[in-house]
């Protein structure tokens, strides 16, 4: 029972693939990123205005010259610094007035506002990008928590990485992620132990994705690795009281 409930090395094994295994042979996996994330309520953009020829303007049209600051030291920052997506979908920019961004992309919303600036300010160059969007990574991972992504794009393997890696009773052939659509919740399962991943639609995560690393059955009783030490003490055990029991029967008094 105790070698059966040793957790097998395969199972542990991320990106097992059988033509990976020569050293000299190298696979090509192709997956296109594509950045079609669709703005909805809540989400924050970081818009910065410049105007070569009257900064002055510029920045009172950017509400704050705090927006020229290229480092965001904490959320809290980066909420403040931010032009955050009403419950209609919609920013209020200086001059222009409510913008309504939701279900456009990051560069779709930029040109739209672009057009919108142009009609005050001529020379004006808007950049635009999505400040953060919030990861969850659940389950068999050593660092469960909910994430911050400061970065256009992040695919499974980072993610796994940043919430630790995966522990040794993670179920790596059923990873689950949970995606947010225009109809309701989509559920997917990957193969994270599969070099196939690399491929998939799914290796890169959208704002607000959760993933779930499901545990192995075998968690409530099986090891990691086999347990030695305490074979020995159980085998030792057992040969101490067989010990006793033959030596108290040897020294009994017949009779």
């Amino acid at each position: 029972m105790t070698f059966a409930s040793c957790v097998p090395q395969k199972k542990m094994l991320l990106l097992k693939e059988a033509q990976m295994a020569s050293e000299n042979q190298s696979v090509n996996y192709v997956n296109e990123r594509s950045v079609d994330h669709k703005l909805q309520p809540g989400d924050n953009l970081y818009i910065r205005f410049i105007n070569t020829m009257d900064e002055r303007t510029a920045a009172s049209l950017a509400g704050e010259s705090a927006y020229r600051s290229t480092q965001l030291s904490s959320d809290a920052s980066i909420y403040l610094q931010s032009y955050t997506l009403d419950d209609e979908g919609c920013i209020e920019l200086p001059l222009t007035g409510k913008i309504e961004l939701k279900n456009l992309t990051v560069d779709q919303a930029k040109d739209k506002m672009q057009i919108e600036v142009n009609k005050f300010m001529n020379q004006t160059t808007l950049i635009v990008k999505l400040s953060n969007f919030n990861l969850s990574i659940l389950g068999e991972v050593n660092k469960p928590g909910m994430y911050k992504v400061y970065q256009s794009q992040i695919n499974l393997l980072e993610a796994i990485a940043m919430a630790g890696n995966v522990t040794n009773f993670a179920k790596n052939e059923e990873v689950k992620i949970v995606r947010q659509t225009d109809s309701g919740s989509e559920i997917v399962t990957v193969d994270l132990g599969s070099a196939d991943i690399l491929s998939s639609p799914y290796y890169y995560l959208k704002p607000n994705d959760i993933v779930y690393v499901e545990p192995l059955k075998m968690k409530q009783w099986g090891f990691t690795a086999f347990p030695y030490s305490t074979v020995l003490s159980v085998v030792s055990l057992a040969l101490t009281t067989i010990t006793l029991i033959f030596s108290l029967k040897s020294t009994k008094p017949n009779g």
